[in-house]
C-alpha cells in the first residue's frame, strides 16, 4: 500500500486541548490492522526487508524486556515501511516445552491429579486445551505497545507446519550423522526432571563446603577433598598425575573405599593438576562430566548413586535420603571412622543451577539425544568472519567467537511430553528407525516410539525459515529468507543467535539473516536487575495506562545503546509523557496559525532567515536519523529527535514565529507553510517510535491516509549556514538576557524596559521577535539604564528601578558572596593539607575538589551580579 497523496480539502482542522492517548491508541491499532498495513505480498517487486520476532513464551506475559526490544523493532520495520520496502515482522510464539508443562502439571495439582494420571496423551491434550483458554495472552498485550507485526502470519513452534520442519530438519541430521545418541554426562535438573544443554545453566557462587577425607589404609592412604560428599558412594577410582612421585607406589593398586566395602583402583592420569590440592582426585563416572572422561579413558565402571530425584539409591544407610541431607550424614559418618582430614565452610564455589527453576543441578550419567556440532559451529563462526553477517556492537564479535570456537556436543532430548517427540522408533531387537514426516513409522509388536522431546531451542532455532514455509518451497521464502536483521538480547547469543546461524547455514546453505543487532536488558532507575524478589519488578502495562504507550516507547528507545543495558524509572516515563504532549500543545499552535503543506515552498531567498535556519536544520537532522538508524544507535536518534523537536522547533521556531504571526500578511502564510513541511517531516521522523500521537497529530494536519504508509524523509541537501549562524546570535542574545533576569530574580512574565542597540548585526531584523521572548517593553521618556548586557555584537539596556528592591538585592547577594567565599576557604585549606589527602578516599577528594570549582564559580557569578546592580 502506498501513500495516499490527494490531501482532503480540511478546512480550519482542530485537535482536542489534551491528549488522552486511552482515547486513541486501541481504535487507531485496529484501524492499521482492519486496512492491512501489516501484511505483506511476496510477490511485490519491492525490496525486501524481514525480521522475525524473538518468539516469546506461549505462558509469557508483557515484560519490559519485550516491550524494549519490540519497540526497537517495530521502530526499524515502521521505517522500512515508509522507505518503500515489502516489510515483514514475522510474529509467533514459542512453545516453551519446561515452562509450560510445568504451568500445566500445577493446574492439575489443584485437582489432585499428576501427568500420570492422566497419561501421555491425555496430558499434550490438556496442554492444548490450556492453550487455547489461556495461552498466548501476550499477543494482546503486543497489539497494546502497537507494534506493527503481520498478525495473518502468526506461528507456534508447535503448529503443523513448524512441526514438519522439525522433523525433516531431525530426519536429515540423523541421516548426515550429526544426531546420536550415547550415555553421557548431562546437566539434570531434579526439580524439572530433565536434562538441559550447557547453555541453559546459571552459574552462581554458593556457600558450600570443601572435606577432605582419606581412603585407604595405613601405607597406602590418599587424601582427596570434595564439595559433594555424597558421590563418593559412586566412587571407582582415585586419579593422580603419573609424573607425580608422592603417589607413584600406589598406582595400578586398590585401595578400601569408605562406607562401602568396596576397593577402587589408582589410576595415572594427565588430566590431573597435581600442584591443586593434594595432587589426587575422586573418580566418579556417573556424576561428573572430568570424571566420566577418565573413567572412559581407564575403562571404568560407572557407578549410579543419585535418582533423576536427587535421592540416594546406593543401598546402605544412606539409601532414601535427598543429596543434600545425605552429605551432611555422610560427613558425619566419614568423621566419625576417623576419616576427615579438614573442612572448610563456608566455601564458595561456583554451582550450576537450572535457569528456569533456579534448583541446584545435579551432573548425571543418561541416555541422551546429542548433536555433533563442530563443523556447524566452524560454518557458524566462519560466516562472521568473512562478512557475511555483521554484528552489533561490534565488540561483541569476540564474544560470539569464544562461544562458538569452543562449543561442545548439544544435548537435544528432554524428558517431557510437551513438545517436540523425538522421530524415532525402537524396536524389539535393539533396531533403531528415524521417520520424516511423508514416512511411516515401522508396525509391529514391540515397536515403540522415544519418549522424549526435543528440546525447545532446536525448533526455534529453525524460526528464520520454518516461518516462511520450509521445507515447502514457498514465495515467502524466496522472498524473505535470509532474513534482513536480527534483534535480540545479548543473553541470547549462544541459546539462540548461534543456533539459528548452525541451522541456517545447514539446511539452507546460506546464512539466516545478514545483521545481528544486540541490545541490553532493561533495569532499575539505579542499574539493579528487575525481579519480582528485589521488589522493583514493573509491570510495563501499568506504564501504558497511565502515560500511554509513546511514552514507555520513547522512553526504551532513547535508552537503548547498542549492546549495553537500560536502566528506566517511572520518572523517566513520565518525562517522555510530557514531550508527547509538548508535540501535541506545539501542533495546536501550529494549526490555529493556519500551519500547512499545501503547495510548494517558496524559494530560499524568499524565505526570512528564521525560516531558512529551521529548514536547514531539518535536513540535517534528517541525514543524522537516518545515520543513527543504520547503525542501530537507538539512543542517539531518540536523542536527536528530542532536542531537535523539543528545543528547536517548539521552544524556538515556533516562539520565535509567534510574531510573525500576529502581523498577519504574506510573511504568516510562509511562516504557516515552513511550519507546516517542518512539522509534517518531524511527524515522520518520530512515528517509528512513537507511532499513535504522531499518526493522530499528522493526519490532522496533512488531511492524508496514514503515517504508516506515509513516505519516510529525506535530506534534500538544503543547508544554510549564514541563516544558522545568524539564529545562534539570536539565541545568544535570548539566553543571555533570560540568565540575567533570573539572576535578578525577575518573574518570567515580568516586562522590563529596554534598549536594543543592534545596529550593524543581523539581530536588526529579529529585534521584535526578541522583545517578545524576553518581555522587554520599548524604552520611554523616563528610561534610565540600570544595567548594560553586551553580547553578540549588540548591546541590551535594561531599567529595573522599578522592577526590583535594589537594596534588598544587593544585601542577599552580598550574603550570599560571604557564603561562597567561605565554602571556597574551607575546600582550598582540606586540599592544602597533606595529612588530610593522604588518608582521606579518592571520591571524599574529588567530592571537595568539585566544591571549590562550584565555589569558585559562585563567586564569579555574584560578582557580576553585584556589578549589574545600579548604584544608590
Amino acid at each position: 500500500m502506498t501513500e495516499n497523496t490527494q490531501q482532503s480539502n480540511h478546512s480550519a482542522p482542530e485537535l482536542p486541548t489534551q491528549y488522552t492517548p486511552a482515547d486513541v491508541e486501541g481504535p487507531l491499532y485496529e484501524r492499521w490492522v482492519e486496512r492491512g498495513y501489516f501484511t505483506v505480498d511476496a510477490k511485490s517487486e519491492k525490496p525486501p526487508y524481514t525480521i522475525v520476532i524473538p518468539p516469546p513464551n506461549v505462558t509469557g506475559s508483557l515484560h519490559l524486556g519485550h516491550a524494549f526490544e519490540h519497540t526497537l523493532i517495530d521502530a526499524l520495520t515502521r521505517r522500512k515501511r515508509m522507505q518503500g520496502f515489502e516489510t515483514l515482522w514475522q510474529p509467533g510464539m514459542d512453545h516453551a516445552g519446561i515452562a509450560t508443562q510445568n504451568v500445566v502439571e500445577r493446574e492439575l495439582a489443584k485437582e489432585g491429579k499428576s501427568r500420570h494420571d492422566l497419561g501421555r496423551e491425555a496430558f499434550v491434550e490438556r496442554v492444548w486445551q490450556w492453550k487455547a483458554e489461556s495461552g498466548g495472552q501476550i499477543a494482546g498485550q503486543m497489539r497494546r505497545l502497537g507494534e506493527g507485526l503481520a498478525w495473518d502470519r502468526d506461528r507456534f513452534t508447535m503448529d503443523d507446519g513448524l512441526s514438519r520442519a522439525v522433523q525433516t530438519v531431525f530426519k536429515k541430521m540423523y541421516d548426515d550423522g550429526l544426531i546420536y545418541r550415547a550415555e553421557r554426562i548431562s546437566n539434570w535438573c531434579p526439580r524439572c526432571l530433565t536434562a538441559i544443554s550447557d547453555i541453559e545453566v546459571d552459574y552462581q557462587d554458593d556457600d558450600g563446603e570443601l572435606v577432605s577425607m582419606k581412603y585407604g589404609e595405613g601405607e597406602d592412604t590418599i587424601v582427596v577433598a570434595t564439595t559433594r560428599a555424597e558421590t563418593m558412594l559412586g566412587d571407582t577410582a582415585v586419579a593422580v598425575h603419573p609424573d607425580d612421585e608422592r603417589y607413584a607406589h600406589l598406582i595400578g593398586k586398590r585401595i578400601a573405599l569408605p562406607l562401602t566395602g568396596r576397593t577402587i583402583p589408582v589410576v595415572a592420569d594427565t588430566h590431573v593438576d597435581p600442584e591443586f590440592g593434594t595432587g589426587a582426585v575422586k573418580v566418579t563416572p556417573a556424576h561428573d562430566p572430568n570424571d566420566f572422561a577418565i573413567g572412559q579413558r581407564h575403562d571404568l565402571e560407572s557407578i549410579e548413586v543419585l535418582d533423576e530425584r536427587g535421592v540416594i539409591t546406593a543401598h546402605g544407610p544412606f539409601e532414601g535420603l535427598d543429596r543434600f541431607e545425605a552429605r551432611s550424614a555422610i560427613v558425619a559418618a566419614l568423621r566419625a571412622e576417623g576419616r576427615i582430614v579438614a573442612e572448610k565452610r563456608p566455601y564458595v564455589h561456583s554451582v550450576g543451577h537450572c535457569s528456569r527453576c533456579k534448583t541446584t543441578l545435579e551432573p548425571r550419567l543418561s541416555l541422551q539425544w546429542w548433536v555433533k556440532v563442530d563443523t556447524l559451529a566452524k560454518a557458524a563462526g566462519d560466516a562472521v568472519r568473512d562478512g557475511r553477517v555483521d554484528i552489533h556492537p561490534a565488540d561483541l564479535t569476540q564474544r560470539y567467537f569464544d562461544w562458538v570456537d569452543n562449543l561442545n556436543d548439544w544435548c537435544i532430548s528432554r524428558q517431557l511430553w510437551w513438545g517436540h517427540r523425538i522421530p524415532v522408533w525402537h524396536g524389539p531387537n535393539g533396531e533403531t528407525v528415524c521417520v520424516g514426516p511423508d514416512e511411516q513409522p515401522p508396525s509391529g509388536e514391540g515397536w515403540e516410539q522415544d519418549t522424549d522431546v526435543l528440546d525447545t531451542w532446536f525448533s526455534s532455532g529453525l524460526w528464520p525459515f520454518s516461518t516462511m514455509g520450509w521445507p515447502e518451497k514457498t514465495a515467502e521464502l524466496a522472498k524473505f529468507y535470509p532474513n534482513s536483521v536480527l534483534v535480540t538480547g545479548y543473553d541470547l547469543m549462544f541459546f539462540w543467535v548461534a543456533r539459528m546461524m548452525m541451522f541456517g547455514l545447514y539446511v539452507m546453505d546460506e546464512v539466516p539473516f545478514r545483521t545481528v543487532a544486540f541490545h541490553g536488558m532493561v533495569r532499575d532507575e539505579h542499574g539493579k536487575k528487575m525481579s519480582k524478589s528485589f521488589g522493583n519488578a514493573v509491570n510495563p502495562l501499568d506504564w501504558m495506562d497511565k502515560y500511554g504507550s509513546d511514552a514507555l516507547r520513547f522512553t526504551l528507545a532513547r535508552g537503548a545503546n547498542p549492546g549495553t543495558d537500560v536502566p528506566i524509572g517511572e520518572d523517566w516515563v513520565q518525562a517522555s509523557r510530557n514531550f508527547a504532549n509538548k508535540i501535541w500543545n506545539a501542533t495546536r499552535f501550529a494549526l490555529m496559525n493556519g500551519a500547512t503543506i499545501e503547495g510548494d515552498l517558496p524559494p530560499a531567498e524568499e524565505l526570512s532567515a528564521t525560516d531558512r535556519w529551521i529548514l536547514s536544520r531539518l535536513n540535517t537532522v534528517v541525514a543524522e536519523v537516518d545515520a543513527y538508524y543504520d547503525d542501530y544507535q537507538f539512543a542517539k536518534l531518540a536523542d536527536a529527535l528530542y532536542h531537535f523537536a523539543w528545543d528547536e522547533v517548539f521552544d524556538w521556531y515556533v516562539e520565535l514565529s509567534k510574531t510573525t504571526f500576529m502581523a498577519g500578511g504574506e510573511g504568516a502564510k510562509v511562516s504557516a507553510r515552513v511550519l507546516g513541511e517542518v512539522l509534517d517531516t518531524t511527524l515522520r521522523l518520530l512515528h517509528p517510535i512513537v507511532p499513535f500521537v504522531t499518526e493522530t497529530l499528522w493526519t490532522t494536519l496533512t488531511g492524508r491516509e496514514s503515517l504508516v504508509v506515509a513516505d519516510w524523509p529525506t535530506d534534500s541537501g538544503f543547508r544554510d549556514a549564514a541563516a544558522e549562524q545568524e539564529i545562534a546570535l539570536v539565541q545568544q542574545v535570548v539566553t543571555e538576557v533570560r540568565r540575567f533576569r533570573s539572576d535578578q530574580g525577575l518573574q518570567p512574565g515580568q516586562k522590563v524596559p529596554a534598549q536594543l542597540e543592534l545596529a550593524g548585526t543581523p539581530l536588526v531584523a529579529h529585534e521584535a521577535a526578541m522583545r517578545s521572548l524576553l518581555r522587554l517593553q520599548p524604552a520611554g521618556e523616563e528610561f534610565s539604564a540600570t544595567a548594560s548586557l553586551p553580547v553578540a555584537g549588540a548591546t541590551v539596556a535594561l531599567d529595573l528601578s522599578g522592577a526590583i528592591d535594589i537594596e534588598a538585592e544587593r544585601k542577599r547577594l552580598t550574603k550570599d558572596l560571604a557564603a561562597a567565599e567561605k565554602e571556597k576557604a574551607q575546600a582550598l585549606g582540606k586540599l592544602g593539607n597533606e595529612a588530610f589527602l593522604a588518608k582521606a578516599p579518592e571520591k571524599v577528594v574529588d567530592k571537595i575538589r568539585g566544591r571549590l570549582e562550584t565555589a569558585e564559580a559562585d563567586l564569579v557569578r555574584i560578582t557580576a551580579q553585584l556589578a549589574a546592580l545600579p548604584q544608590a
